[in-house]
């Protein structure tokens, strides 16, 4: 299994947050992705927020 990542840049707020995460492995990405939704982005930690992570995350390395 290669690397996953999530980037904000693809979804753009109002704060313009260009962080970027990867990891080795899906449940390691979306534990850190829901850490920073949470304390950055004011959301609550749901099974739906879960969800709806996991379904933007991409294979590789974010572009730099």
């Amino acid at each position: 299994m290669g690397r996953k990542y999530i980037d904000c840049r693809d979804y753009p707020s109002e704060m313009h947050c260009t962080v970027a995460l990867s990891a080795d492995t899906e449940d390691e990405l979306l534990e850190a992705a829901v850490q920073h939704a949470v304390q950055v982005h004011q959301h609550q930690d749901t099974p739906e927020l879960r969800s709806q992570l996991k379904t933007l995350f991409k294979e590789g390395a974010p572009p730099a």
